[in-house]
């Protein structure tokens, strides 16, 4: 009897000990909504706006996309998807070089696109799921040009709602870029060091 007495206690110990360990740990993240994924779009597309209506030069523009994409953007995943199959064998260094080089660049060539929405605007519409994913619908409209889409696709897979792709006139980021970073990587052999280097003149 006394050693059921002292086997119950124990376990009330140990499952109230185990309840309490459970209470102090953080809650798990909830997970993105389409609400929560046009907020992040909308501060993206408010801050292009900004931007584009600064006046500024082109070189403080793109020092400002730049910002904007490391702020926003999923930057690793968005430059491991741009290397490919090359990717697999590249190192930890390697990859973390590559995706700073690879912002910059991707600062350079986007934010050089959006520069050309001078004197327009770019408006948010709806977010809608897609996959594990929410796709952002937005429309840019230009002078002197027809309307046009912009979508961006958002994820919280980093630990936060960041985009990790942008279709602008039905031209897909992430498989454009793919195939460009291809091409340079080819024509230096395959060497990933050689084509970080070089991606601060692209």
């Amino acid at each position: 009897m006394a050693n059921d007495l002292a086997l119950t206690r124990r376990s009330f110990a140990l499952s109230l000990g185990a309840g309490l360990a459970l209470l102090a740990l953080p809650n798990p993240a909830a997970a993105l909504t389409a609400d929560e994924a046009k907020i992040l779009v909308d501060k993206v597309v408010a801050d292009i706006n900004a931007i584009i209506g600064s006046g500024n030069d082109e070189a403080a523009m793109l020092r400002r996309f730049e910002k904007l994409f490391a702020a926003y953007a999923d930057v690793p995943t968005i430059a491991r998807s741009a290397l490919g199959p090359a990717a697999r064998q590249a190192s930890d260094a390697q990859l973390k070089g590559f995706a700073k080089a690879f912002q910059g660049y991707i600062s350079r060539k986007y934010g050089r696109r959006f520069r050309e929405f001078i004197g327009g605007r770019i408006e948010v519409a709806e977010a809608k799921p897609l996959k594990s994913y929410f796709e952002v619908v937005s429309t840019a409209y230009l002078q002197g040009s027809s309307p046009f889409e912009v979508r961006w696709h958002v994820s919280d897979n980093a630990g936060k709602s960041l985009f990790f792709n942008i279709i602008i006139e039905g031209v897909n980021m992430l498989a454009s870029e793919r195939t460009e970073i291809g091409a340079l990587l080819d024509q230096r052999g395959g060497d990933v060091d050689k084509l970080i280097a070089d991606m601060a003149g692209l």
